[in-house]
């Protein structure tokens, strides 16, 4: 492999920093269901997000989209699926990660540890801990596709208001 030379001025477009990030609170379709609101953050790519406002710090996502999610206790994503493969990591606090047609199996994360979770298994995520808490996802792929949401989310969603348009994204 050739070694490439890259300027400090290129290697601070491919620095996100934490404080200097945009989110969103209404990332998701589910966000205004109750128990799932969150903060999304995009640092590479824009994953999976349905706000197509939400611009990743770094736009070049080769391989890979990687976000932040901030969420208090109890609230968290609600089971959806997707067909590349997600990793969480928490950053902070507990956090659980259930999966299953229902959501019936469930594994708590602690401070580091990290699941890798396989394409199309139905999984959802909230802060299992006590405090306002930082998680990391990491989804596969340069482009991670669309959400796929179980019926009762999408009901209950527009039940507040939201829907998604033929292309996945929020219509507001």
């Amino acid at each position: 492999m050739k070694n490439v030379h890259v300027s400090k001025a290129e290697m601070l477009k491919r620095t996100a920093r934490f404080t200097e990030l945009r989110s969103s609170r209404q990332a998701f379709i589910d966000s205004k269901i109750p128990g799932h609101e969150r903060e999304i953050f995009n640092v590479i790519g824009r994953g999976v997000t349905e706000d197509t406002s939400l611009n990743p710090a770094i736009t070049d996502a080769r391989d890979f989209n990687l976000t932040y999610v901030r969420a208090e206790p109890g609230k968290g994503a609600a089971l959806h699926a997707h067909t590349t493969v997600e990793v969480f990591v928490a950053l902070s606090g507990e956090w659980g990660i259930y999966w299953g047609d229902d959501g019936e199996q469930e594994i708590i994360l602690k401070q580091w540890d990290t699941v890798s979770v396989p394409p199309g298994v139905m999984r959802g995520f909230r802060n299992a801990g006590k405090e306002s808490a930082l998680l990391i996802a990491i989804l596969g792929g340069t482009d991670a596709g669309h959400v796929s949401w179980t019926p009762k989310v999408l009901e209950q969603a527009r039940a507040t208001g939201l829907k998604l348009d033929e292309q996945g994204n929020l219509l507001q």
